[in-house]
């Protein structure tokens, strides 16, 4: 963790890739649940707390910045496998139906019920070596 640098600088990096077709409610649903998850899965990747001027304190943020890009629903599968396969990388996804059952243990049970090759993805957060995650998502955009 190096707080006196600049993101750009990192050497690690984390992005969040989501379907850009989704509307903004369900795009801001699925990227906050991929976040949640990486949070709890990488040690170290917020920054500690931020004190105020009035001594409050702030909870810490991501030191390494975080960079919302779009991609195409399909492309999400093929980006993620690849991600899993890429040594160091963390990879947290949000499943199209984790959006459409709400009693976590019927999300359980449908996914066990699901090959690997039957999901459809809306979000994947991706953190690891930066020459690592720039290969895997450079050609995409910001989402817009």
């Amino acid at each position: 963790m190096r707080l006196d640098e600049p993101t750009r600088s990192a050497r690690l990096k984390w992005v969040v890739v989501v379907d850009e077709s989704l509307d903004p409610g369900r795009a801001a649903n699925a990227v906050a649940c991929v976040t949640a998850a990486t949070v709890t899965g990488v040690h170290g990747l917020l920054g500690p707390g931020a004190p105020d001027a009035d001594g409050g304190t702030h909870t810490g943020l991501p030191w390494t910045g975080c960079t919302v890009l779009g991609a195409p629903r399909a492309t999400l599968a093929a980006l993620r496998a690849k991600a899993v396969a890429a040594p160091g990388v963390h990879v947290a996804d949000m499943p199209a139906i984790a959006q459409q059952i709400r009693v976590y243990t019927e999300y359980l049970a449908a996914m066990a019920g699901r090959p690997a090759d039957a999901h459809d993805y809306l979000a994947l957060s991706i953190v690891g070596p930066r020459n690592r995650v720039d290969r895997l998502v450079g050609k995409l955009r910001l989402l817009g």
